[in-house]
């Protein structure tokens, strides 16, 4: 099932560069794609909306990221959350089942989770969980890297309560954008993934009722199905993103060197050029072998297949591949397609400049690799 039409994501594609010029938001990308209900895509039938697939999904985002990789990017944070919701529904676990009517009735979720300076992520906060008599919590810190700031209505967010008898606690929790202390920064002008308006959040004592409170976790890893939810989402979607973009830099590359001719070679398609045929060649058969991984490991999300603890050496293995391919991808499109890509506006400058936000999404390449090394070798001693 496709919910995304080629005349949509035509329209899509036809704003990408001006939002990028203009550094907004993709306020229409955003209208068009709720009308589609593609903001309930991962919702159940059941409750009201698509009742696609995570590997469904996937491949619409590959197809949005192809339009807009900025608006692919910043809708990936809302279906994120319905993500974690559906895979923890699917493994009997109700507690994020909210999310999923609340989005079927037309709220808009964002994933504050990144902290300046703070490379635990899902491991550790810096931004304080106070614990208040009736069981709510408020919040006070900084998030950075919140996506869709300037139309998300529910924001999922952590931080740690270091008060409690049990402390410390992280505490996940889910509050209303008119929630009050919610102050958004417009601090977003960036070099790539402009129109994804990333904005900071700044939080002030802000309250997240008793009914919100997800989890209380240990700090550090954890088995809890919340955590393993969050990060099979996050990295396959993710995923999915710069897989569009590999994609798309892939059709470009194959369409410009098709255009372009040589005088040196009296007028010849570039196509016909063999050092030029040799670099498309192998940025496809990079990208070609990020697809099966990608349709395996959501594949398998889907189908509650038990990895064990190798699950997440496949999240964080998926997320490197990806996100490094689709550089390497753009990377050689760039080399065949001439000097035109570094003019602003050109849709290939724009993907080498998207592109590189890959490397800034968790997991970064230390900590992946740490992780793969656990796995195989078992932790470090303390």
């Amino acid at each position: 099932m496709s919910i995304l039409s080629d005349d949509l994501l035509d329209t899509i594609r036809s704003r990408a560069a001006g939002y990028d010029r203009e550094n907004i938001f993709f306020a229409e990308d955003l209208d068009d794609l709720r009308a589609a209900g593609y903001l309930t895509a991962l919702v159940p039938r059941s409750l009201g909306g698509l009742g696609l697939s995570l590997r469904e999904v996937v491949h619409e985002q590959i197809r949005l990221a192809t339009a807009a990789p900025a608006t692919a990017l910043a809708v990936n944070m809302h279906l994120v959350w319905n993500g974690v919701a559906k895979t923890m529904l699917d493994r009997g676990d109700d507690a994020l089942e909210f999310v999923l009517r609340e989005s079927a009735a037309g709220e808009t979720y964002a994933l504050a989770i990144s902290e300046a300076g703070n490379d635990l992520m899902l491991f550790g906060s810096t931004t304080d969980a106070v614990p208040q008599p009736d069981g709510a919590y408020e919040f006070t810190g900084t998030k950075i890297f919140t996506s869709l700031s300037p139309a998300w209505t529910r924001l999922g967010l952590f931080g740690l309560d270091s008060t409690s008898p049990d402390a410390p606690k992280l505490v996940h929790a889910v509050v209303a954008r008119d929630a009050p202390g919610i102050t958004i920064v417009e601090d977003w002008d960036t070099l790539g993934m402009r129109a994804s308006q990333s904005n900071s959040t700044r939080l002030e004592k802000v309250r997240a009722e008793p009914s919100r409170i997800i989890r209380r976790l240990d700090p550090g890893p954890n088995p809890d199905l919340l955590i393993f939810a969050i990060f099979a989402n996050f990295e396959i979607l993710l995923s999915a993103v710069y897989t569009g973009i590999g994609r798309r830099a892939l059709e470009l590359a194959v369409a410009n060197a098709t255009k372009r001719t040589s005088a040196k070679n009296a007028g010849a398609a570039k196509s016909l050029d063999p050092d030029v045929r040799w670099k498309i060649a192998d940025a496809a058969i990079a990208f070609d072998g990020i697809l099966p991984q990608l349709d395996a490991v959501a594949g398998d999300v889907d189908e509650q297949v038990d990895r064990g603890d190798q699950w997440f050496r496949a999240l964080v293995g998926l997320k490197i591949r990806a996100t490094e391919t689709a550089q390497f991808v753009v990377n050689q499109a760039v080399r065949v397609s001439g000097g035109a890509t570094y003019f602003a506006g050109n849709e290939l400058g724009r993907l080498y400049r998207d592109v590189l936000a890959g490397s800034f999404h968790p997991s970064n390449e230390d900590s992946a690799h740490a992780t793969v090394a656990t796995a195989l070798l078992g932790p470090l001693p303390q």
